[in-house]
């Protein structure tokens, strides 16, 4: 589990209870799955471009969902033909809370190399090593590196908030600079140099200013590095049929990242030592399983996820002056000036937090889940069982199955206060965004994200560290075109 210290000041979540996705009742059809992959390659081809040229992501379910009246169906996701060899595109899409629940179930299904989907981005981005990330929980070393993750993020409770707070003073003076020399300042460098620095100092247990290089460019490593891992699964806007033609074609090779990814190993290995040593001597990990799994673990979950999901929040408040008027109040009214901000000081600040997990249910970091089938079993959505077979890719576009109308009122508009009060609370049970639901507890017996916690205080002390510089801050795109500061 994560540290109680940072457990015990999760404001607004409650422990896991009984309630769950409504259960189908008891006289609920075993219905065929509907839908099919086509014909062999072109079939696959077909919905690729679909998913990425012709409808984009969110639609290409939507549209299936009403075309076969189920949430869940087959269908193939991208990558595909003609150069990913030993893909198989064909999945079970489950795009309902209770059918999606089932992505989690570790009795029913295995997350072994599924990370995103049944294509996997060569070892050699980690050192030839199977990182935690595509190990199941059945995998003996998954534990020790569960628990490896875990152990990293409770000896850095202690300092996380403080560095938070460091890092953002840094971020928005250097935003401040910007607007008032041309009344527009890009944001992205600023964040992510933010993300970069606070996270290296947490997880590694070393300051970026010690080698001027990585201090200067290290986010730079980190975004190229994941960039190409993912590529042939995301769309990057580019001028269609160029995007599916040179970037959906085929995977990336290693050697394109080698020497900026090698200047980070060294970095860990050279600074990152009494994090190194607990690896080795507590966890039983040899030194190069330690600095890969740390570098995935700070590239491609912490920094990838947050460099997605700050933005995500700065729009969500942008454009919304009657709300930042709202939490800036409440941030003001329980938060005395001079206080120095701690997971224990913002943890009774309902609204900041509703609208963090708000963000988290309509923008996920992680858009997509996959899980495979440890074995044949019945699956669920609320109306509805389906015969799923062992080695079956169930694959859950989590947007589209946290817009459930059967679970949330309202489900594609932004609530601010959805989860405020018992009501709000309770809605905790069915928001997935962790590879779990949010009252979940991590553990190295599942899958769901080691720092979920992590993730939600530190956009608490985010927002709420605006509102204490901030009267208001007005975002367009990605920049600030505006700041009023606080009196």
């Amino acid at each position: 589990m994560l540290s109680s210290t940072v457990m015990s000041v999760s404001p607004g979540v409650p422990t896991p209870s009984s309630l769950t996705p409504p259960s189908p009742p008891s006289s609920s059809p075993v219905r065929a799955i509907p839908g099919s992959y086509g014909w062999p390659v072109l079939g696959p081809i077909a919905d690729r471009l679909d998913y990425f040229w012709f409808q984009g992501p969110e639609t290409f379910f939507r549209k299936r969902i009403d075309k076969y009246k189920s949430t869940v169906f087959r269908t193939n996701v991208p990558p595909s033909f003609p150069f990913f060899v030993g893909v198989n595109p064909n999945v079970i899409a489950v795009l309902d809370c209770k059918s999606f629940s089932f992505l989690f179930d570790m009795d029913v299904v295995e997350k072994k190399n599924v990370l995103v989907g049944d294509f996997m981005p060569s070892v050699k981005y980690t050192g030839d090593i199977r990182v935690c990330a595509y190990l199941d929980t059945a995998e003996t070393q998954h534990a020790r590196v569960k628990s490896f993750a875990m152990d990293i993020l409770k000896r850095s409770s202690s300092i996380w908030a403080s560095e938070v707070v460091a890092s953002l003073d840094t971020m928005w003076d250097t935003i401040d600079a910007g607007v008032a020399k041309s009344n527009s300042a890009s944001y992205i460098k600023p964040l992510q140099r933010f993300i970069f620095h606070f996270l290296t100092k947490c997880l590694v247990g070393a300051d970026p200013a010690v080698s001027p290089e990585i201090a200067e460019s290290g986010y730079v490593m980190l975004d190229k590095w994941v960039f190409l891992q993912l590529l042939p699964t995301i769309s990057v806007n580019f001028l269609q049929p160029l995007e599916e033609i040179f970037l959906h074609s085929f995977a990336y090779p290693f050697f394109l990242v080698k020497g900026d990814y090698r200047k980070l190993y060294d970095f860990v290995e050279q600074h990152g030592q009494a994090v190194l040593q607990r690896g080795e001597t507590e966890f039983n990990l040899s030194k190069e399983e330690t600095i890969h799994n740390l570098l995935f673990v700070l590239g491609f979950n912490a920094f990838g996820g947050f460099t997605i999901f700050f933005p995500s929040l700065l729009s969500a408040l942008s454009g919304k002056p009657e709300l930042q008027a709202k939490l800036r109040e409440e941030v003001r009214s329980k938060i005395k000036p001079g206080t120095n901000l701690t997971f224990e000081s913002v943890k009774d600040l309902e609204l900041v937090h509703s609208v963090v997990y708000e963000t988290l249910r309509l923008n996920p970091p992680v858009p997509l889940q996959y899980a495979r089938a440890r074995k044949d079993f019945q699956l669920s959505s609320h109306d509805s069982v389906f015969e799923i077979k062992k080695g079956d890719l169930l694959c859950g576009f989590q947007k589209v199955a946290m817009t459930d109308p059967k679970i949330f009122d309202d489900p594609e508009t932004f609530v601010p206060d959805r989860f405020t009060k018992e009501k709000g609370r309770e809605l905790l049970n069915y928001l997935f965004w962790s590879n779990g639901p949010q009252t979940g507890s991590p553990s190295d017996r599942n899958k769901q994200c080691a720092a979920k916690d992590y993730v939600t205080m530190t956009a608490v002390l985010f927002v709420t560290h605006m509102f204490q510089r901030y009267d208001s801050v007005t975002a367009s795109g990605s920049s600030i075109t505006a700041v009023e500061k606080a009196n």
